[in-house]
């Protein structure tokens, strides 16, 4: 090989997974004898130094992280409001231990779904990978051998392998707690913007959640499909007022589309709540400097980078363990964006 050959290579060439070469590098049990001898003489064959063997890529030898953000092919790169939160999770977990985290972008299509992979994987430069906000298909086994299945995924979503470690978001409990306050407060008549049929997996998670707090009442859904963007939701308050105009009420799956409905609306001559009230879901920063501020749903996403750190240490201490999911809860976080028309 040109380069220094790693333990990843071993497993790529013996055919193992990571930690069966670890084990068997590092004379450890579990690794019967002839696997051990096989490992040992494609590591002789790859010129890996004995030196290097007898150190292990796990427990406290996680130095680098890579954390993968996605970014939609042909759209101006921006700071994602949702996922800023999470970043500064990650990098407050990983200073504490004195962890390296670098960053990238997966450039995905308009449904989050990966096109290409970063130069810092390519180059094995990383221990572990944190996937944020992208769905992965064929580009997982790529990633997943790179990262020596050190990987896990933060509001991002695989079709293909569920053996990975997860933090997600309980989005369906969370779009039906919102619903629910719209409910409480007298609305009948409710619409669900910023979802499609092809949506990413947690949007139409919402959409469930939107659609199961309606049919336990027994009220029919009115949706607007759209896309999850500012201008989507700016255009749906338009289709509201010309073809839905019984609408009181407006759940977003995400606060840019609420936001974005609520200018639309407002532009139309419109007043937010007395004529229609808004929900949004995610509670970026720009949800409460609105006006008037934003009624959404809240979750820790600072708690989500930072539980996606600890995800990759316990896997690189116990490599063998089970695959483990963290669902993140939600909280309604009631501002003046809704009106009570029981009264």
């Amino acid at each position: 090989m040109s380069k220094k050959p790693t333990l990843r290579d071993i497993a790529k060439y013996a055919d193992v997974a990571l930690s069966t070469v670890s084990q068997a590098l590092n004379n450890k049990p579990g690794v019967s004898a002839e696997m051990r001898q096989h490992i040992l003489d494609v590591a002789q064959e790859l010129g890996y130094q004995q030196k290097t063997i007898i150190e292990t890529p796990f427990a406290n030898d996680i130095k680098t992280i890579g954390l993968l953000t996605k970014h939609i092919k042909n759209e101006p790169s921006r700071i994602n409001p949702f996922y800023s939160h999470i970043i500064v999770g990650a990098e407050r977990e990983c200073s504490r231990h004195g962890i390296s985290l670098m960053y990238a972008s997966i450039e995905v299509d308009d449904n989050s779904r990966a096109i290409s992979l970063p130069a810092m994987l390519l180059d094995d430069r990383v221990d572990g990978v944190i996937v944020v906000g992208a769905f992965l298909e064929e580009t997982i086994s790529d990633i997943s051998n790179r990262a020596g299945q050190s990987i896990v995924f933060v509001d991002a979503y695989t079709s293909l392998n569920s053996d990975f470690d997860s933090v997600l978001i309980d989005n369906t409990e969370g779009a039906s707690i919102a619903v629910n306050h719209l409910l409480e407060m007298g609305h009948r008549h409710i619409a669900l913007v910023g979802s499609n049929t092809q949506s990413y997996p947690s949007i139409r998670e919402r959409r469930m959640g939107y659609l199961n707090a309606l049919q336990q009442h027994h009220i029919q859904p009115i949706i607007i499909e759209s896309s999850l963007t500012r201008g989507s939701g700016y255009a749906s308050a338009q289709l509201i007022i010309e073809e839905h105009p019984s609408v009181t009420a407006v759940f977003a799956c995400n606060d840019e589309v609420a936001i974005g409905v609520l200018n639309g609306l407002q532009a139309n001559g419109l007043s937010i709540p007395s004529d229609i009230s808004i929900v949004g879901f995610d509670d970026i920063d720009l949800a409460q400097a609105v006006s008037p501020p934003l009624t959404t749903v809240h979750l820790d996403k600072v708690m989500m980078g930072i539980m996606a750190v600890r995800h990759l240490q316990d896997r690189a201490t116990d490599p063998e363990r089970r695959s483990l999911k963290t669902l993140i809860s939600t909280q309604l976080i009631k501002r003046k964006s809704v009106r009570n028309i029981n009264v």
